[in-house]
């Protein structure tokens, strides 16, 4: 009996042996042909699906912000808005105490008037020189006859004077009439030319355009308007629609032209910046499709978007401080390309955004 069992006992350690590596045998080539499937899988994603998508989720929500400054000086007297308040475009944000520039306002309006009363003197004189210059050339007419009143007596007198017909006194006063009459129309003419500078250079002054366009008149009236810019600006107004953010002014403060007092995010018009790795950009163009999804609502709320417009240049590349790649140590590191890419706005209006969320974005190449 007991040399029965040891003469089988060889026998069926082969059969098990045969069976053991049989159905490893077996096993392995079923594990190759679930990797074989699992390679033909993978391929067929990457040929049909993967290869038409490119996808990251380096995203996040931006938006053009708007940087509320103070345009003109003085202390602030009123803030009506406070951190996360949404604002409509024209809202009043801040109010400066307008004090100094309606006195400026005042004093820019007296000078207007200073220069059009000045102005409207020139044009009323011009008038009186223009009969100023009426009187100078009826005084040179007379000064004129005068004169060759004065020459014909001489010319009478002269060719007698050493004959005794007349005397050496009479002679004497003829040519002296003479001379008086001479310096008479002299100082006429001199009068008359003084009267026509005068009324040149007063038309001057007014000539070649109106009242209102005179240079004299038309720069005082440039810095009323100039006095009442720096008024209205006094009041300071949302410049977009949108949520108020870093609001940094204060009641009482004294501020300046440029102070930053706080900012506005247009979130309405909020955009995603997403980072594709550079591998990714070969087939992506403008225009293209993307569907996007944030952490904040999570898988079931989808955003569709467009492609507007690709970076100049990588994060890396206009950092502050950029990389240094001429040193020896240098390891080539993917680098990323931020790519702009457009909401709907009315999904957006139904689902809104904040600055800097986080989002994945899903671009399709076959568009």
């Amino acid at each position: 009996m007991d040399q029965s069992v040891r003469t089988l006992t060889p026998e069926i350690e082969v059969e098990a042996t045969a069976a053991g590596s049989g159905a490893r045998k077996k096993l392995l080539i079923a594990l190759a042909g679930v990797v074989a499937l699992a390679g033909a899988g993978y391929a067929a994603f990457d040929i049909t699906v993967a290869a038409k998508h490119a996808a990251t989720d380096n995203a996040y929500v931006d938006a053009e912000t708007a940087e509320v400054t103070a345009l003109t000086s003085g202390p602030v007297a009123d803030v009506r808005v406070v951190d996360t308040q949404a604002v409509k475009k024209g809202d009043i944000l801040v109010v400066l105490d307008d004090a100094d520039r309606r006195l400026e306002l005042e004093q820019a309006k007296a000078a207007l008037g200073q220069a059009l009363r000045k102005m409207q003197s020139i044009q009323a004189n011009s008038g009186s020189l223009s009969g100023q210059i009426a009187a100078r050339q009826a005084d040179l007419i007379r000064a004129k006859a005068e004169l060759q009143r004065a020459q014909v007596e001489y010319d009478r007198r002269h060719p007698l004077a050493g004959t005794g017909a007349i005397s050496g006194e009479e002679m004497t006063t003829v040519k002296t009439n003479l001379e008086a009459a001479q310096a008479a129309f002299e100082q006429a003419q001199a009068n008359l030319r003084a009267a026509q500078g005068a009324h040149e250079a007063n038309d001057a002054l007014i000539q070649g355009a109106p009242l209102d366009q005179n240079p004299e008149v038309a720069a005082a009236r440039a810095r009323v308007d100039q006095a009442e810019v720096a008024l209205s600006r006094t009041v300071v107004r949302a410049p977009v629609d949108g949520i108020v953010t870093k609001r940094t002014v204060q009641v009482g403060q004294m501020v300046q032209p440029g102070a930053l007092l706080m900012t506005v995010v247009p979130v309405q018009a909020a955009y995603v910046t997403a980072n594709f790795k550079e591998v990714q950009l070969k087939k992506v163009r403008v225009g293209q499709k993307a569907e996007l999804t944030s952490d904040l609502y999570g898988k079931d709320v989808v955003y569709h978007g467009r492609v507007v417009g690709f970076s100049g240049g990588t994060g890396a590349a206009t950092a502050i401080v950029p990389a240094q790649n001429a040193t020896g140590n240098w390891i080539k590191v993917v680098q990323r390309l931020p790519v702009r890419i457009a909401l709907d706005p009315r999904e957006l209006a139904a689902h809104p955004l904040k600055v800097g969320l986080s989002m994945d974005a899903d671009i399709n190449l076959a568009d």
